[in-house]
């Protein structure tokens, strides 16, 4: 009887629990819409469990799955602006009347409404390494990995993120 070597990575279904909900996090602050953030969910450990027996990361499985993540966002934002679906003229009239509203809410919903805005703002790389410093943790190495640029890339688009926010205040 023939025996076949199936070798299911079982390291990587433990990684999965351990990582879903920062993952789903990422992907949610970085999309702005829970439905996007799903698909992308998905489709981010689809991609990871096809290419898992392959991997041969030095850096490790967690800048891994950020970079599938991440590059799946910067994908769909891509294709919805080349569908001329992401800005419209009502979307530029709440933008004006958003500036006009007052920039220190403290704690309120409001303020966190302005910041999850003015990170959506934010240049691609920047805030997609914001986030992962300020609300997933990782190291600048681990940032660098995911967005695949040095850490001191993502160091610096962090620094700009940084000082992009404060100037809004």
């Amino acid at each position: 009887m023939p025996t076949f070597n199936l070798k299911l990575p079982l390291p990587f279904e433990e990684a999965v629990k351990a990582m879903e909900r920062e993952i789903m996090r990422f992907l949610v602050r970085s999309t702005g819409d829970r439905d996007d953030a799903m698909d992308l969910f998905q489709e981010t450990w689809l991609r990871a469990y096809r290419a898992y027996p392959t991997l041969q990361s030095e850096d490790g499985l967690r800048p891994w799955i950020f970079r599938i993540a991440s590059n799946l966002c910067r994908n769909r934002a891509r294709d919805r602006m080349r569908r001329g679906r992401v800005i419209s003229h009502e979307s530029a009239d709440g933008e004006a009347i958003e500036h006009r509203a007052p920039h220190h809410l403290n704690g309120g919903p409001e303020g966190a409404l302005h910041l999850k805005r003015s990170i959506a703002r934010l240049p691609g790389k920047q805030g997609q390494a914001l986030m992962m410093r300020k609300f997933a943790g990782l190291e600048y190495a681990e940032i660098g990995t995911a967005l695949n640029c040095s850490a001191e890339s993502a160091r610096a688009s962090v620094y700009q993120a940084l000082k992009k926010l404060r100037l809004e205040e």
